[in-house]
């Protein structure tokens, strides 16, 4: 930190002094203790690559889970932060450091995009819908390719915003060299199962391993692993609003061109659509890295929303199969819809836990978590089940298999979380156990989605 940063940290924490003293009588004392949380809280945020304005909000929230005043403050403070975006702070260095990490987003996102369409020089276009022989063959190599066309941009910029040294880049490039690798000599047949479950599995393993370009290389540290864990669940609500717009955006281009007579479906296919898809994930990434500080108020109130829904959703499931005595249908679209839905459960617990402070009392939302993580496990082991008894029916398929590996994933990670949020809840664990036990587990999905991806097509014989 420079002098004129360190000066300027000084005059936001005697701002919020004189907020909290001016508001209410409080006992100095009291004041002096807060502000030791205050600044240790703003060096651990600073220490893990937040910008000075964004840890000083955050720290001050978190302060405010405390003391009412400093929740007043936060708030006051936010609007003014809000009011700014994405610009960069009033000074000339900040000014220059954030055009220039923008200039580096929107580069990286042109790149992504380009990299999308180079295929196409070579005949092979991400629209399949001309020739039947050829539409396959550029679907299949899309279905290997996609990530690899734009996740290695992201990594690069995780390594550039997070100043990687020269020999953790090498570390970074090698999961993506091996991958393309893998996805490129296998002979997979066109469209079979193996390639479609390598395209699935291969994006979660490569979103993971940028995650060590994320952590500036120190992917064993637990609270750098928390950061990307908060830090995906922000891009993804980013991404998805910038997929609401641009859906928009595609809308009125085609019903404007169609009001004179033009056919743009074509662009919008074979340009518009596939730069967009590749371009956003960049521009995803750099809208939250550059706004943490506002995003961060999305995570609790959506944790707070889907939590109850999911709970109740999963809760009338189990209690209609008890009711009814009816079994899981298990078919290909019932394994991807289950797996889904539980992964969507388990990110939901893993997000809800990376915006709670770890300090604070267990509270009714708590036991409310817990209960969706007793559903879903219970869930989890009624589609097991189901899985099991339909492999001892029909023999082994590679859906059937990658569905029974992802369930146990899921079961054991499910377990572990039920079993440390009962003990939170009842007083007997600190919540940073929990914690701890998601960022550790995180390796085991890179594990099994590289299994699938590697191991399954030697075994299944590439079908």
């Amino acid at each position: 930190m420079t002098h004129g940063d360190g000066q300027m940290l000084e005059e936001r924490i005697a701002e919020w002094r004189s907020y909290v003293r001016r508001r209410e009588a409080i006992d100095p004392a009291d004041v002096d203790e807060l502000e030791d949380h205050l600044r240790s809280q703003v060096a651990a945020l600073e220490e893990a690559g937040l910008a000075e304005d964004e840890a000083f909000l955050i720290a001050v929230k978190r302060i405010g889970a405390l003391d009412t005043l400093s929740d007043e403050f936060a708030r006051e403070y936010s609007e003014r932060l809000w009011k700014r975006l994405v610009v960069a702070p009033a000074t000339a260095e900040g000014s220059g450091e954030g055009r220039r990490e923008a200039l580096v987003a929107l580069g990286l996102a042109v790149a992504a995009a380009v990299a999308i369409k180079i295929p196409a020089l070579f005949g092979v276009t991400f629209d399949t819908s001309t020739a039947h022989a050829a539409g396959a063959a550029n679907e299949s190599f899309y279905i290997r390719n996609f990530s690899l066309l734009v996740l290695p941009f992201l990594a690069g910029f995780f390594a550039w915003k997070r100043k990687l040294a020269p020999s953790g880049r090498y570390w970074l490039a090698a999961p993506f060299v091996a991958a393309a690798l893998v996805m490129n000599l296998i002979p997979f047949t066109m469209g079979g199962y193996t390639e479609s479950l390598a395209a699935i599995h291969l994006p979660i393993a490569l979103w993971l391993a940028a995650g060590f370009g994320y952590a500036a290389g120190a992917w064993h540290d637990h609270d750098r692993r928390m950061n990307y864990v908060r830090f995906s669940g922000e891009w993804f609500i980013y991404y998805a609003l910038i997929a609401l717009g641009g859906g928009v955006f595609i809308g009125f281009t085609v019903l404007l061109f169609s009001a004179i007579g033009l056919k743009v479906e074509l662009l919008v296919n074979n340009w518009i659509l596939p730069c967009g898809i590749a371009g956003a994930v960049i521009i995803g990434a750099w809208l939250v890295e550059a706004k943490q500080s506002v995003i961060e108020n999305m995570a609790p109130v959506l944790t707070l929303l889907f939590t109850p829904l999911f709970t109740l959703l999963l809760l009338a499931f189990l209690v209609t199969m008890v009711v009814t005595g009816s079994a899981i249908a298990v078919d290909r679209k019932v394994l991807i819809g289950f797996d889904l839905l539980l992964v969507l459960v388990v990110g939901l617990i893993l997000y809800a836990i990376s915006a709670r402070d770890n300090r604070a009392e267990p509270r009714f939302f708590d036991t409310l978590q817990l209960i969706l993580v007793v559903c879903a496990l219970l869930v989890d082991a009624v589609a097991l089940w189901a899985i099991a008894a339909r492999i001892s029916e029909f023999g082994f398929s590679p859906n059937k298999v990658a569905a029974l590996g992802e369930n146990i994933v899921l079961l054991v990670n499910l377990a572990g979380s039920a079993v440390l949020y009962a003990r939170f809840v009842a007083g007997k664990a600190p919540f940073a156990a929990l914690e701890r036990w998601q960022t550790a587990y995180l390796p085991v999905y890179a594990v099994w989605a590289s299994v699938v991806v590697v191991i399954f097509p030697f075994v299944f014989r590439f079908q």
